[in-house]
């Protein structure tokens, strides 16, 4: 079986074309960003290939804008998307349409390497593959659930703190935490608030006032 890995993280990406070397898998290519990934499954055409949904430059959702278009081009070939955190309009997005060959996992969950494997082995043979937690969460968001409950604490954490109208280094001092542990957050407040990224709307913007619609307070 042929897999493509998009992955930025030189240690998961290494680690998991390892584990797939092991097990059976022919890794043709392992990408660190989803330019190189969609060359390279033009040119490969593999069975099956895994994608880290947030990927340079942006780290917002050019991997999964990289899965979808490899299920409209070559929908022939299964596709399996890696998250850190559970984003349901991706999710909903990916499986809208044909919900065989997909998977959507949590990193968290790649630790269990039977269960990984035996996920993307049901997903090359045209079944589905989804995280408990991301089938917990969609089934949420069908009851109408508040998004902001979907926010971790430190996501709220961060969400006050953007309410008051701190900045990225700002939060980071106040909190104690890194730049990029910030963006992060963000970034992951953004997906839960189904807030993807446009070039009309200021999606900080439009966050804070969902959680000021709320009585959330500065």
């Amino acid at each position: 079986m042929r897999v493509i890995l998009a992955e930025d993280s030189v240690l998961l990406r290494d680690g998991i074309v390892r584990l797939l070397g092991a097990t059976g898998f022919d890794v043709v290519d392992a990408c660190p960003d989803a330019e190189t990934f969609a060359v390279s499954v033009r040119e490969h055409r593999p069975d099956l290939v895994v994608v880290d949904v947030r990927m340079p430059p942006t780290f917002t959702a050019e991997g999964l804008q990289a899965a979808l278009a490899v299920r409209a081009e070559l929908p022939e070939v299964a596709v399996v998307v890696l998250s850190q955190y559970v984003e349901e309009r991706y999710a909903t997005e990916l499986l809208a349409g044909r919900p065989r060959g997909v998977g959507y996992l949590l990193k968290d969950r790649v630790a269990d390497t039977q269960e990984f494997v035996e996920a993307l082995r049901t997903v090359a043979a045209g079944g589905t593959a989804l995280d408990p937690e991301v089938v917990s969460q969609l089934m949420s968001r069908a009851r109408n659930v508040d998004p902001l409950e979907r926010l971790t604490p430190r996501e709220r954490d961060v969400m006050r703190l953007m309410a008051q109208g701190r900045t990225n280094s700002a939060i980071s001092r106040e909190l104690f935490i890194g730049e990029g542990a910030v963006e992060k957050n963000v970034s992951s407040i953004f997906g839960k608030l189904d807030l993807p990224p446009t070039d009309d709307d200021h999606r900080r913007v439009l966050a804070v006032l969902q959680w000021l619609e709320h009585g959330e307070g500065g």
